[in-house]
Protein backbone atom coordinates (compact mmCIF):
# COMPACT_ATOMS: atom_id res chain seq x y z
CA UNK A 1 0.00 0.00 0.00
CA UNK A 2 0.97 3.57 -0.76
CA UNK A 3 2.29 6.48 1.50
CA UNK A 4 -1.08 8.67 2.28
CA UNK A 5 -1.94 12.26 3.74
CA UNK A 6 -3.70 10.89 6.15
CA UNK A 7 -3.23 7.59 8.77
CA UNK A 8 -5.17 5.00 7.34
CA UNK A 9 -6.91 2.79 9.66
CA UNK A 10 -7.85 -0.96 9.25
CA UNK A 11 -11.41 -0.16 6.89
CA UNK A 12 -10.44 2.38 5.02
CA UNK A 13 -6.61 1.02 4.24
CA UNK A 14 -9.50 -2.03 3.35
CA UNK A 15 -11.01 -0.24 1.07
CA UNK A 16 -8.14 1.24 -0.28
CA UNK A 17 -6.94 -2.00 -1.38
CA UNK A 18 -9.50 -2.63 -3.71
CA UNK A 19 -9.10 0.75 -5.51
CA UNK A 20 -5.41 1.49 -5.47
CA UNK A 21 -5.44 1.93 -9.23
CA UNK A 22 -8.08 4.57 -9.69
CA UNK A 23 -7.20 6.32 -6.05
CA UNK A 24 -3.31 6.74 -8.00
CA UNK A 25 -3.98 7.48 -11.10
CA UNK A 26 -6.51 10.48 -9.80
CA UNK A 27 -3.85 11.95 -7.25
CA UNK A 28 -1.04 11.26 -10.14
CA UNK A 29 -3.30 13.06 -13.02
CA UNK A 30 -2.47 15.03 -14.92
CA UNK A 31 -4.52 18.11 -13.91
CA UNK A 32 -2.58 17.72 -10.32
CA UNK A 33 0.47 18.01 -12.35
CA UNK A 34 -0.34 20.87 -13.89
CA UNK A 35 -2.01 22.80 -11.19
CA UNK A 36 1.16 22.49 -9.19
CA UNK A 37 3.49 23.57 -12.20
CA UNK A 38 0.54 27.07 -12.80
CA UNK A 39 0.70 25.46 -16.78
CA UNK A 40 -2.71 24.09 -16.68
CA UNK A 41 -4.50 25.83 -19.35
CA UNK A 42 -7.87 28.54 -18.40
CA UNK A 43 -9.90 26.58 -20.37
CA UNK A 44 -9.24 23.30 -18.51
CA UNK A 45 -9.85 24.60 -15.73
CA UNK A 46 -12.78 26.78 -16.25
CA UNK A 47 -14.43 23.59 -17.89
CA UNK A 48 -13.11 21.59 -14.16
CA UNK A 49 -14.34 24.24 -12.40
CA UNK A 50 -17.58 24.95 -13.59
CA UNK A 51 -18.88 21.45 -12.87
CA UNK A 52 -16.94 20.85 -9.73
CA UNK A 53 -19.38 23.76 -8.48
CA UNK A 54 -22.24 22.27 -9.07
CA UNK A 55 -21.36 19.32 -6.23
CA UNK A 56 -21.69 22.36 -3.51
CA UNK A 57 -25.27 21.28 -3.11
CA UNK A 58 -24.84 17.95 -3.10
CA UNK A 59 -22.06 18.15 -0.74
CA UNK A 60 -23.71 20.30 2.02
CA UNK A 61 -26.97 17.93 1.82
CA UNK A 62 -24.15 15.14 2.91
CA UNK A 63 -23.15 17.05 5.28
CA UNK A 64 -26.13 17.83 6.55
CA UNK A 65 -27.08 14.54 6.66
CA UNK A 66 -24.29 13.49 8.86
CA UNK A 67 -25.52 16.20 11.29
CA UNK A 68 -28.75 14.79 11.52
CA UNK A 69 -27.29 10.93 11.46
CA UNK A 70 -23.49 10.55 13.18
CA UNK A 71 -24.35 8.53 16.32
CA UNK A 72 -22.20 10.75 18.84
CA UNK A 73 -22.78 14.25 19.80
CA UNK A 74 -19.73 15.08 19.28
CA UNK A 75 -19.71 13.96 15.55
CA UNK A 76 -23.00 15.73 15.11
CA UNK A 77 -21.05 19.47 16.24
CA UNK A 78 -17.91 18.37 14.13
CA UNK A 79 -19.91 18.41 11.05
CA UNK A 80 -22.00 21.22 11.28
CA UNK A 81 -18.31 23.73 12.47
CA UNK A 82 -17.77 22.22 9.02
CA UNK A 83 -20.55 23.44 6.98
CA UNK A 84 -19.73 27.18 8.08
CA UNK A 85 -16.30 27.04 7.22
CA UNK A 86 -17.81 26.12 3.72
CA UNK A 87 -19.55 28.70 3.43
CA UNK A 88 -16.98 31.48 4.29
CA UNK A 89 -13.43 29.85 2.07
CA UNK A 90 -15.17 27.37 -0.60
CA UNK A 91 -17.99 29.56 -2.10
CA UNK A 92 -15.33 32.46 -1.76
CA UNK A 93 -12.45 31.00 -4.19
CA UNK A 94 -15.58 29.97 -6.98
CA UNK A 95 -16.69 33.77 -7.02
CA UNK A 96 -12.74 35.27 -7.15
CA UNK A 97 -11.83 32.53 -9.79
CA UNK A 98 -14.78 32.99 -11.97
CA UNK A 99 -14.01 36.21 -12.34
CA UNK A 100 -10.47 36.15 -13.19
CA UNK A 101 -10.88 33.62 -15.24
CA UNK A 102 -13.77 35.51 -16.80
CA UNK A 103 -16.40 33.52 -16.32
CA UNK A 104 -20.07 35.57 -16.20
CA UNK A 105 -23.08 34.13 -13.47
CA UNK A 106 -24.86 32.65 -16.28
CA UNK A 107 -21.96 30.30 -17.51
CA UNK A 108 -21.48 28.50 -14.51
CA UNK A 109 -25.25 28.51 -13.19
CA UNK A 110 -26.79 27.89 -16.48
CA UNK A 111 -24.73 24.97 -17.61
CA UNK A 112 -25.29 21.45 -19.23
CA UNK A 113 -23.94 18.93 -16.15
CA UNK A 114 -21.21 16.49 -18.01
CA UNK A 115 -22.26 12.70 -17.65
CA UNK A 116 -20.03 12.23 -14.75
CA UNK A 117 -20.77 15.28 -12.58
CA UNK A 118 -24.91 13.90 -12.74
CA UNK A 119 -23.47 10.84 -12.25
CA UNK A 120 -21.58 11.85 -8.82
CA UNK A 121 -24.46 13.64 -8.06
CA UNK A 122 -26.69 10.94 -8.22
CA UNK A 123 -23.87 8.94 -5.83
CA UNK A 124 -23.98 11.75 -3.62
CA UNK A 125 -27.72 11.68 -3.53
CA UNK A 126 -28.01 8.30 -2.53
CA UNK A 127 -26.20 8.37 0.30
CA UNK A 128 -28.04 11.34 1.36
CA UNK A 129 -31.19 9.35 0.99
CA UNK A 130 -29.95 6.21 2.59
CA UNK A 131 -29.92 8.19 5.86
CA UNK A 132 -26.81 5.69 6.54
CA UNK A 133 -23.85 7.62 8.43
CA UNK A 134 -21.43 4.93 7.14
CA UNK A 135 -22.41 5.11 3.26
CA UNK A 136 -22.56 8.81 3.83
CA UNK A 137 -18.71 8.58 5.16
CA UNK A 138 -17.47 6.73 2.25
CA UNK A 139 -18.62 9.51 0.05
CA UNK A 140 -17.11 12.32 2.18
CA UNK A 141 -13.37 10.58 3.06
CA UNK A 142 -13.34 9.90 -0.91
CA UNK A 143 -14.26 13.43 -1.65
CA UNK A 144 -12.09 15.04 0.79
CA UNK A 145 -9.21 12.38 1.43
CA UNK A 146 -8.52 11.95 -2.07
CA UNK A 147 -8.02 15.63 -2.29
CA UNK A 148 -6.04 15.98 0.76
CA UNK A 149 -3.71 12.96 -1.28
CA UNK A 150 -2.77 15.51 -4.08
CA UNK A 151 -3.02 18.62 -2.43
CA UNK A 152 -0.55 17.83 -0.04
CA UNK A 153 2.29 17.07 -2.82
CA UNK A 154 5.42 18.24 -2.04
CA UNK A 155 5.83 20.12 -4.97
CA UNK A 156 6.55 23.80 -5.72
CA UNK A 157 3.51 25.80 -5.56
CA UNK A 158 2.24 28.18 -8.57
CA UNK A 159 1.85 31.63 -8.34
CA UNK A 160 -1.42 32.58 -9.46
CA UNK A 161 -4.71 32.44 -7.27
CA UNK A 162 -6.93 30.66 -8.92
CA UNK A 163 -3.92 27.66 -9.01
CA UNK A 164 -2.20 28.56 -5.48
CA UNK A 165 -5.67 29.18 -3.75
CA UNK A 166 -7.09 25.50 -4.88
CA UNK A 167 -4.21 23.65 -4.02
CA UNK A 168 -4.28 25.41 -0.49
CA UNK A 169 -7.93 24.53 0.33
CA UNK A 170 -6.90 20.89 0.13
CA UNK A 171 -4.00 20.80 1.94
CA UNK A 172 -2.46 22.48 5.45
CA UNK A 173 -3.28 21.85 9.43
CA UNK A 174 -7.22 22.35 9.34
CA UNK A 175 -7.57 20.49 6.41
CA UNK A 176 -5.38 17.31 7.76
CA UNK A 177 -7.43 17.41 10.96
CA UNK A 178 -10.86 17.41 9.14
CA UNK A 179 -10.09 14.16 6.73
CA UNK A 180 -8.04 12.31 9.54
CA UNK A 181 -11.18 13.17 11.68
CA UNK A 182 -13.70 11.40 8.34
CA UNK A 183 -11.33 8.86 8.51
CA UNK A 184 -11.21 8.26 11.97
CA UNK A 185 -15.11 7.60 12.29
CA UNK A 186 -15.51 5.47 9.26
CA UNK A 187 -12.79 3.26 11.15
CA UNK A 188 -15.00 3.53 14.07
CA UNK A 189 -18.10 2.94 12.62
CA UNK A 190 -16.95 0.03 10.34
CA UNK A 191 -15.84 -1.75 13.75
CA UNK A 192 -19.20 -1.76 15.73
CA UNK A 193 -21.80 -1.05 13.31
CA UNK A 194 -21.49 -2.28 9.72
CA UNK A 195 -18.61 -4.71 7.33
CA UNK A 196 -16.19 -3.54 4.54
CA UNK A 197 -17.91 -5.43 2.13
CA UNK A 198 -21.23 -3.30 1.92
CA UNK A 199 -19.19 -0.26 1.48
CA UNK A 200 -17.11 -1.08 -0.91
CA UNK A 201 -18.86 -0.94 -3.74
CA UNK A 202 -19.93 2.67 -3.08
CA UNK A 203 -16.60 3.03 -2.10
CA UNK A 204 -14.89 1.19 -5.69
CA UNK A 205 -17.51 3.69 -7.81
CA UNK A 206 -16.63 7.17 -6.36
CA UNK A 207 -13.13 6.94 -6.29
CA UNK A 208 -13.44 6.16 -9.81
CA UNK A 209 -15.80 9.02 -10.59
CA UNK A 210 -12.87 11.17 -8.83
CA UNK A 211 -10.55 9.69 -11.63
CA UNK A 212 -13.05 10.14 -14.52
CA UNK A 213 -14.21 14.17 -12.77
CA UNK A 214 -10.13 14.93 -13.79
CA UNK A 215 -10.99 14.12 -17.46
CA UNK A 216 -13.78 16.84 -18.28
CA UNK A 217 -11.84 19.65 -18.70
CA UNK A 218 -9.14 18.00 -21.34
CA UNK A 219 -11.91 16.54 -23.52
CA UNK A 220 -12.86 17.86 -26.64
Amino acid sequence: MGKYAFKTGNAVEELLKNSQKDWQAAVNHRFVKELFEGTIEDEVLIKYLIQDYHFFDAFLSMLGACVAHADTLEAKLRFAKQLGFLEADEDGYFQKAFKELGVAENEYLEVTLHPVTKEFQKLMYSAVDSSNYAQLLVMLVIAEGLYLDWGSKELDLPEKYVHLEWIHLHRGEFFEEWVQFLVDELNRICKVKVTISALQERWNRAVALELAFFEIGYEG
